[in-house]
């Protein structure tokens, strides 16, 4: 079996010492090492996270398949905290509709079944250094290449289907930056520091999304508790930050933009 065939279901029925092995025959396809594989609890069962590092940076094994990703806002119930803090940000003008569930069916993905390639995704997002048209070139050149917006859902999910990927609520008593206690601090049960910093907008290689973040607006802005933590969301693309970061006056923004390299197994 190619090991970008690994599907996320046979990965978990793996004992430790199988993932393990799988790790080490990754590591080698890549000329890196195995710097970690280990056990968490995710979803009611054990699940593996294996860490390769090539070239001084670190890569997180994502095992593909056949995947549930987006979010169905319809079916989703929201707390009575979460309709009211929306509610006030609505009255200050801000969100994009008279009420949440409007809100989040534009600007998160919708749920959809797709099949992924088993890969390594950096554990940590790269600061551009070029403009966004730049990227896949700068990337390309070091073997790496940028993650489309299914990869880069899955790796933050992890198969879960929850609006955050700990889960479906937030704290509401506070906003994420500045929290050094919050649960988006919590790496993705896969491994990667994700969806961590409503700053730090991560590139995909669709240029209509933008993950991770918003730069900072809904903080800045004075949107609202939950506005302020949406941008964590894992299915939270971002359209109308995208359509800016990509237009004329993105590259002025390029310090603000960040991607995630992937390496192809």
């Amino acid at each position: 079996m190619p090991l970008s065939d690994l599907a996320l279901s046979r990965w978990r029925s793996f004992d430790l010492s199988a993932a393990h092995r799988f790790a080490q025959d990754a590591a080698r396809r890549v000329d890196g090492r195995v710097t970690a594989v280990d056990t968490v609890e995710h979803l009611g069962a054990p699940l593996h996270r294996a860490r390769v590092e090539r070239d001084g940076r670190e890569f997180a094994l994502i095992p593909g398949g056949p995947v549930t990703l987006g979010f169905d806002a319809e079916a989703w119930r929201p707390t009575p905290g979460q309709v009211a803090d929306y509610a006030e940000s609505a009255e200050q003008g801000f969100g994009f509709g008279p009420d949440l569930k409007t809100h989040l069916a534009r600007m998160l993905s919708p749920r959809r079944r797709v099949t992924l390639p088993t890969v390594l995704m950096a554990v940590e997002s790269e600061p551009l250094s070029e403009p966004p048209a730049a990227v896949p070139a700068v990337l390309a050149a070091r073997g790496l290449r940028m993650p489309s917006p299914d990869e880069w859902e899955h790796a933050c999910g992890a198969g879960a289907d929850t609006l955050f990927r700990w889960g479906d609520e937030c704290p509401l008593g506070r906003i994420p930056y500045g929290d050094d206690t919050g649960p988006h601090h919590l790496p993705s049960a896969f491994g990667p520091r994700i969806a961590h910093d409503t700053y730090d907008m991560e590139l995909t290689s669709d240029p209509t999304t933008v993950y991770g973040g918003d730069g900072g607006e809904s903080v800045c802005g004075g949107y609202g508790t939950l506005l302020a933590w949406l941008p964590l969301a894992t299915a939270h693309r971002n359209p109308f930050m995208a359509e800016f970061v990509h237009g004329p006056d993105g590259e002025d923004f390029v310090d603000d933009l960040s991607v995630r390299p992937v390496l192809a197994l």
